[in-house]
This record gives C-alpha cells, sequence and structure tokens, in this order.
C-alpha cells in the first residue's frame, strides 16, 4: 500500500531556483570537496619532479628530388595520410633504437634509476616513447617532435638525434630502394635483349621460306606486299572507270528523253562542240535574214527563195552533226562499260593473289610484331634507366627538412603549476556540485512544501523556522512567534467543527520538534485569550514538564489510576490562561491506562472545563500509545522536521492515522533553516513594525522576557 502511494506521487520538475537551493544547502559539502581537491593538487603539483622540453620541427614530403626534369614531375599535395605514417615511423624501432645507440641512453638511464645493468633496448625504447610526443602542424606537412626530460641538454640531444635519424633512414632507404629498383630493370633488359634477338632470327627465316617481297621497307609501322599494291592500285582505276561509266550513261539516257526539235540546244550544254555551236549561229542569222526579207520582198522573191534554201542546208548540216555527236558519245559509251568490265575482272584476280599472298604473311607480321613490341619495351626499359640513374644522384634534401633545429630549454613544462591548479579549481568545483547532488538525489527526506504535499496528499498548516526554542522563554512578541500564529489561523480555518477543540501533535520519529510545537501553540492560543490546557501524554519519556520548570510526581497516570484528582495534578502557568498537566510518573500498572475508559471520560471532562486541549504525544512509528490517543481525539496534526527522516516514513505516519480513525488537519514543515533557503522567507521572516512606535515590539519582547525571568520555578504553584 506504502509502495502504490509513493509511486501514485506525480513527478514535479525542478526550477533553476530548486538547483540554486541544492548549492546553497549543501555549501559546506561543495567548500569542503573543493578545497580537498584544490589543495591535493597544489600539493601534489609542488611535489611532482620538473620536467624540461624540447622541440624540433621538420618538412616531411614525398620521395622526390631537389631538381625536376622533364617526364619526372611529382605532385606534392597534401596528404594527411602520409604525415600520420610519418607519424608511426617516427616512433618505429628502426629510428627509436639507433637513437638510444648513439646517446648511451641504456647506460645513463640505468644509472639515474638504479640499474647495475644497462637496460635493455625495449626497456630503453618504452622510457622513450613515454617521454616523445609528435605534433602536427594543422594543415601543413611540418611535424613538431617532443622530448621531456629532467635534464635540459638530455631532451635537446634526443629530439635533435631523433630528427637526424629519421632523415638519414628516409634518404638511405630512397637510395637503396632506387638501386634495386635499378637492378630489376637491367636485369629485365638483358632478357628483352636477348628475346629480341632470338626472335628477329625468326623474322629472317619466314621470309627466306615464303619468299615475301617487302614495299614498306621494315620499321616504318606498315608491311605492304607487291600484290597488296596491285590491288589497290587495280581497284582505284577500277573505282575511276566505273565513275565515268555512270556519269556518261545518266547523261546519254536524259538526251535520249529530249524530243528531236529540241534536242540541238541541249547537247551544246551536255557535250559542247565548236562545229554545232557555229551552225547553229549560222542558223539563227539566216532565219532573222529570212524573216526581214520576207516581209520586205515578199515570199516569192528570189532573194527569199535563195536563203529559204540556204536555211534548209543548215538545218540539215545541224541535224547530221546532233546525230553524229549522239553517235560518237554512244560508241564511248560502250568503250566506258568494257573498260569498267575490265577492270572489274582484273580487280578479283588480284585479290585471288592478295588472298594468297595474305596466307604467306600472317606468320612473318606476327613475329614481326612480335619483335617490335620487344623493342619498344626495350626502350621504355633503357629511359626508365636512365630516370632512376639521374634520380639516384639527384639530392633530396627536400625530403625531410628540419626547419627548427633542437633548443636547450630553460624553463620547465612540467608541471604547468598555473594550468593544474586551475584545472584543480575547476575539478574541485565540479566535483564539489556533483557530489552535493548526487547526495540531495540519495536524500528521500522531506525537503519542501512541496513534498510534504504530494507525499502525504495533505495541507501544510505552517512552516517553524530553526532553533526555535520555547516561547515562554523568548517572549510572544520574538520573530518565531510569528511563524506559530500562522499555524493558528490556518487552524483555526481548517477546523471545520467549531466543537473539536482537542488537539494532539505526533510525529513519524523521535526528536522531529512536536512537543516544542504543541507547547509553542498552546501558548499562542492561551495568548488570544482562549482557556488552554497542555497535557503531557508522553509517559514513556516526557519532556513537557522540563521546558516548563515544574515536577513531574503526580500527572495523568496519576488521575486515571484514581490517586490524585485531577485539579491537584494541573499546574499553572506564567501564562494565565495556559495550564500544564504532566505525564506523570510511569507505573507497571499504567502501561495500558491511555486506552482505558477513564481516559476518555478525562478526555470528555477537559474538552468541557477548557475551550482547547492539546496533547503532546510520543512518535506514532515508535509505541502503541499515540495510535490509541490519535483515535481519541477530535483533531490530529503531523510535525514533519525538514530533511531529517525519509518521506516513507511521513506517508506510513499518516496512514496510520487514518487507519486508527484520527482526523488529520495537515502537516508541520519544522526545523527550516530560513538563512540557507530563502524559498521559506515569506512562511516566518515576516513581521509587522509600528511606524510610530518601532521600538514598542523589542522593549515588550524584553519586557516578557524579564518577566519570565524573575518568575521563579516555585511560582508554578498547583491551579488547585
Amino acid at each position: 500500500m506504502e509502495a502504490e502511494a509513493i509511486s501514485s506521487q506525480p513527478e514535479t520538475k525542478l526550477h533553476f531556483l530548486d538547483y540554486w537551493r541544492i548549492i546553497r544547502i549543501r555549501k559546506m559539502v561543495i567548500l569542503t570537496v573543493f578545497l580537498l581537491v584544490v589543495i591535493t593538487t597544489t600539493a601534489v603539483t609542488y611535489v611532482l619532479p620538473k620536467t624540461y622540453m624540447s622541440s624540433v620541427r621538420i618538412d616531411v614530403q614525398k620521395d622526390v628530388s631537389d631538381v625536376q626534369f622533364s617526364g619526372m614531375s611529382e605532385s606534392k599535395a597534401y596528404d594527411p595520410f602520409f604525415v600520420l605514417t610519418q607519424f608511426e615511423k617516427l616512433q618505429s624501432t628502426a629510428v627509436i633504437y639507433p637513437v638510444i645507440t648513439d646517446l648511451g641512453l641504456r647506460e645513463k638511464w640505468a644509472q639515474r634509476y638504479g640499474s647495475p645493468v644497462p637496460l635493455l633496448d625495449t626497456e630503453a625504447y618504452g622510457v622513450l616513447t613515454k617521454r616523445l610526443d609528435l605534433r602536427q602542424v594543422r594543415n601543413t606537412s611540418l611535424i613538431e617532435i617532443r622530448v621531456f626530460s629532467e635534464i635540459p641538454a638530455e631532451a635537446r640531444e634526443i629530439a635533435q638525434k631523433i630528427a637526424e635519424v629519421y632523415r638519414d633512414n628516409r634518404l638511405n632507404a630512397k637510395r637503396s630502394m632506387s638501386a634495386g629498383g635499378i637492378k630489376k630493370l637491367q636485369e629485365k633488359l638483358e632478357t628483352h635483349e636477348k628475346n629480341i634477338r632470338e626472335k628477329q632470327k625468326v623474322v629472317e627465316a619466314i621470309r627466306k621460306d615464303t619468299g615475301i617481297t617487302l614495299i614498306t621497307p621494315e620499321g616504318a609501322g606498315a608491311y605492304n606486299t607487291l600484290a597488296t599494291e596491285t590491288l589497290r592500285h587495280l581497284d582505284s582505276l577500277r573505282n575511276t572507270a566505273h565513275l565515268e561509266f555512270i556519269e556518261k550513261d545518266t547523261r546519254l539516257a536524259a538526251l535520249r528523253k529530249i524530243p528531236r526539235n529540241e534536242i540541238k540546244e541541249v547537247i551544246v550544254t551536255v557535250y559542247p562542240d565548236e562545229l554545232l555551236a557555229t551552225l547553229l549561229q549560222k542558223q539563227t542569222l539566216t532565219i532573222q535574214e529570212l524573216a526581214a526579207k520576207s516581209k520586205d520582198l515578199g515570199a516569192q522573191h528570189p532573194e527569199v527563195i535563195r536563203v529559204n534554201s540556204l536555211l534548209e542546208k543548215i538545218t540539215a548540216q545541224v541535224a547530221d552533226r546532233v546525230d553524229g555527236i549522239l553517235r560518237g558519245k554512244e560508241a564511248d559509251l560502250a568503250a566506258a562499260r568494257a573498260r569498267d568490265e575490265e577492270l572489274t575482272r582484273a580487280v578479283e584476280e588480284a585479290k585471288v593473289k592478295n588472298r594468297e599472298a595474305a596466307e604467306k604473311m600472317r606468320d612473318y607480321l606476327t613475329a614481326v610484331r612480335d619483335v617490335e613490341q620487344l623493342e619498344r619495351m626495350r626502350d621504355s626499359l633503357k629511359f626508365k634507366i636512365q630516370q632512376e640513374d639521374i634520380d639516384m644522384d639527384m639530392p633530396k634534401t627536400s625530403m625531410v627538412e628540419i626547419t627548427d633545429a633542437a633548443e636547450l630549454p630553460v624553463k620547465a613544462t612540467r608541471p604547468n603549476i598555473p594550468l593544474n591548479i586551475a584545472l584543480g579549481v575547476i575539478v574541485g568545483m565540479i566535483m564539489g556540485v556533483g557530489l552535493a547532488f548526487f547526495i540531495e538525489y540519495l536524500d528521500t527526506s522531506v525537503k519542501t512544501i512541496d513534498d510534504v504535499e504530494a507525499a502525504l496528499q495533505t495541507s501544510v498548516l505552517g512552516v517553524i523556522p530553526q532553533n526555535v526554542g520555547s516561547l515562554l522563554d523568548e517572549g510572544v512578541d520574538s520573530p518565531h512567534a510569528e511563524a506559530y500564529r500562522v499555524l493558528r489561523t490556518n487552524l483555526m480555518f481548517a477546523r471545520k467543527d467549531p466543537k473539536a477543540n482537542s488537539l494532539i501533535v505526533v510525529s513519524s520519529g523521535a526528536g522531529e520538534g512536536k512537543t516544542t510545537t504543541v507547547l509553542n501553540l498552546a501558548v499562542i492560543f492561551a495568548h488570544n485569550g482562549h482557556k488552554v490546557l497542555l497535557v503531557d501524554t508522553d509517559i514513556r519519556r516526557p519532556s513537557l514538564h522540563k521546558r516548563l520548570n515544574v515536577s513531574n510526581s503526580i500527572g495523568v497516570t496519576n488521575v486515571l489510576l484514581k490517586q490524585c484528582p485531577v485539579e491537584e495534578a494541573i499546574q499553572t502557568t506564567p501564562i494565565p490562561n495556559l495550564h500544564f498537566l504532566p505525564s506523570g510518573r510511569l507505573q507497571s500498572s499504567s502501561l495500558g491506562i491511555l486506552n482505558s475508559p477513564q481516559m476518555r471520560e478525562f478526555i470528555d471532562e477537559m474538552k468541557r472545563r477548557y475551550d482547547f486541549v492539546f496533547f503532546d504525544s510520543p512518535p506514532i512509528m515508535g509505541v502503541s500509545d499515540a495510535s490509541i490517543l490519535v483515535s481519541q481525539m477530535d483533531l490530529a496534526m503531523l510535525v514533519v522536521q525538514f530533511r531529517k527522516y525519509p518521506q516513507a516514513m511521513s506517508v506510513r505516519a499518516k496512514q496510520t492515522i487514518e487507519k486508527v480513525g484520527g482526523n488529520l488537519m495537515g502537516a508541520v514543515l519544522n526545523n527550516i533553516n530560513i538563512a540557507q533557503d530563502s524559498y521559506y522567507y515569506y512562511y516566518s521572516g515576516y513581521q509587522y513594525t509600528s511606524e510610530n512606535q518601532p521600538e514598542a515590539p523589542a522593549v515588550a519582547k524584553r519586557a516578557t522576557k524579564g518577566a519570565l525571568a524573575e518568575k521563579p520555578a516555585a511560582e508554578l504553584n498547583q491551579k488547585y
């Protein structure tokens, strides 16, 4: 049931002020952790031995020569993978072992670290790599080599030596690779020369066996035989003759389609002829002359008859010339056809001969091409060998260039005192705040009014500040009294039945302030004019009589056991309207007296005599007395101390009150540190001050406290 109650609580979202409140409350934890971390960091920083750093910068490039010539240009574009590869090479044993040997680091470090024998290479390698730090200058090919050592000169020597050994290794590796490559290329060249000589012998043997005659000399790139050249020539002549035949045939066919009387004008254009052109000109002139004379002389005139006869003669000559031209062109067409057919036959015969020659040339050409391919490969190898020879002789200082040599450090770089202390401050603050929030997370106690209302599902009637004493000592005008006035006001408004005047104040555990709360609440009610009886029913561990400085010899237990009348047990207090009934001595026969009819009769009687009856009880989770008393009271109020017990205890206390039928009016959040948590300031920190008499409350307070101080304990007499 408890799990269901807790799980049903709504989740609350934290505001920024809630975080600030946690920091203020846990400031001692934060400050303690912060100081511990800062002090520890500072102490360790000053105790650590000083370490010096020397650095050298090198510019690393790919394997290129300082001088480039045609055919050997290489790209110098930035390659991040190349630089990262050089990082690993700089830390490799190929570089570190020579550095260890050349500088005698095994013996030096063995003596420094107290070893009787020199360190092993692997041990010295491990020590040096831990002191080595490589960094790349961003977007460049520059590498910075940093070496740390307790001795400044040693740091400089190691850094400079690493750069020099790495440079020498790169140059030696390049020379070795070039020499090995040239040797392999020369071996390949000798093999190709031998193969070429053997292939050339095969080519010569094939040519002798087939009797091939080459038109194009060897090495020209093409190999043509006599049959091939004859075929090419005949084919060219055949094409020309065929085109000429088609052209003549087309023209003659077009002329045949023209009418006879119109052909003479066309034929002169198609086949130009001087004689025909002359006759046509004469014919035109004669026609013109005939027309002129016929008009002037008449058709029967002898001159007209002569010109007409001349015209007929010229016309006959034109027709004969046209017929002669056509017959000549037909003969020419027949000759062109015959030539075309003859050349076609010659081409077919040449093709046959060329195919026969090609069969003989196939093996020969294959052998020749093999020789040419081997010769091209030989030439490439010769060129590559020449390139590598020249490149190997070229200087290669640009492959690894020491741009900044190592210098002797004058100031220790480790420990970095300002940085370490700053980091200690930051880490200490983070750890302190983190631990504070972690403790707050683990703390399930009540922290806010919202926690009380969410867990108990009841209202908070009042908030009591920290370090509140008895109002009998402080006076009703003290700042603390205002919190109880607020509690009284809320309690009166929360009371639905005006006849309900018996109130018991309970708590879930011991030390939550219920006794102080019930005492001060009774004082406030009495000071307000109500007739109040304060009853101490915590018969197992009574404490109210000590607060009031009265005797506990007789009290509730004696009244309930009929050992004395109630009038003799009730005692007066410095406040006229406030009476007090102690618990009395705990007797073996009085353990169950609170659950007796006498107790119910006693409560009813006191309710009739007084306006309000307040009961102090033991913790409700400790013994059964509180549960019994709650069931007999009109009202019940639960006191919850700030940040003391888990919320589950308060939930169980509320459930116990409800189980026994108690009327829970609400809860009181006690022991709030107003100075640390301003969230509760307006619950108890606001006081009224008269503008006309600003000092009156203080005077009244002093007078009240003085009066209480002057009243001796003996004056707290019994009322009756």
